[in-house]
């Protein structure tokens, strides 16, 4: 089917995402469920735009396998770190009377269905997949390792009594301040390149990455998360020696 006709379809997937999400917070009093939508809804998307695009097999199956690892791997970090808790940024925007629908379901919807512009854009195209294409697999592939091995390693820093209040500062962390939201990063620009190798009209969607890579850096992600951490022993210094965000070798203290 068209392009456009995709589009609408992740959309109306988006839509019916969230309003299931709103019934579940309404039933567990938990805003921070929509954290577990986050991440399977892009497995919903990338399944409408496969079963409903009608170009190269290998790329729809790439285009769906790519964000449903990602996304399935994410939902189920994120439901088993939750322990049934509220997320404490969602406890407070609850204080202030914020709204779910407004300040959470609303939002994450819209950015959630144009992240996903490559994946329901590039299904359309009938050109075979190039080493272009394959590169991206590899980009996506090097984001999955560090968003994932990122937080293994995190979890197990916590697991430990001893490590409590101090500054996670081992493994990919001595790389870089946020391993898991560079890779987070990463990923979608793999994604993008399979697109882009679909033709101009998946090149075009590279604001979708660019506005992921935006926020987990800027806005909800790293930045967001800093002002936590800096209260930590230790953080000063490991600020000092430490990126932000793109990783590289680390410094000695």
């Amino acid at each position: 089917m068209s392009t456009p006709f995709v589009l609408v379809a992740g959309a109306v997937a988006v839509v019916l995402l969230m309003a299931a999400t709103a019934v579940a917070a309404h039933r567990t009093g938990r805003w921070a469920v929509v954290d577990v939508t986050w991440g399977s809804g892009f497995v919903v998307i990338a399944l409408v735009a496969a079963l409903l695009g009608d170009g190269s097999a290998l790329r729809r199956v790439l285009l769906l396998v790519l964000p449903a690892v990602w996304g399935l791997r994410l939902a189920w970090h994120i439901l088993r770190r939750a322990g049934g808790r509220e997320d404490p940024r969602y406890a407070e925007l609850k204080e202030r009377g914020g709204s779910l629908f407004r300040s959470v379901l609303l939002p994450q919807g819209v950015v959630m269905w144009f992240v996903a512009l490559p994946v329901q854009v590039g299904v359309g195209s009938e050109r075979g997949v190039t080493w272009l294409g394959w590169l991206g697999v590899v980009v996506w592939a090097v984001g999955l390792a560090f968003e994932a091995i990122g937080d293994q390693q995190l979890a197990a820093f916590k697991a430990d009594p001893a490590h409590r209040g101090t500054i996670m500062d081992r493994g990919l962390w001595a790389w870089t301040r946020h391993p898991n939201y560079f890779g987070d990063a990463c990923l979608w620009w793999g994604i993008w390149l399979l697109a882009a190798d679909a033709g101009w009209w998946g090149a075009a969607t590279v604001l979708s990455p660019l506005a992921m890579t935006y926020f987990i850096r800027n806005v909800t992600g790293a930045k967001l998360l800093e002002k936590t951490m800096s209260k930590r022993q230790g953080w000063d210094e490991y600020a000092r020696r430490t990126p932000l965000f793109f990783p590289r070798p680390p410094r000695r203290a």
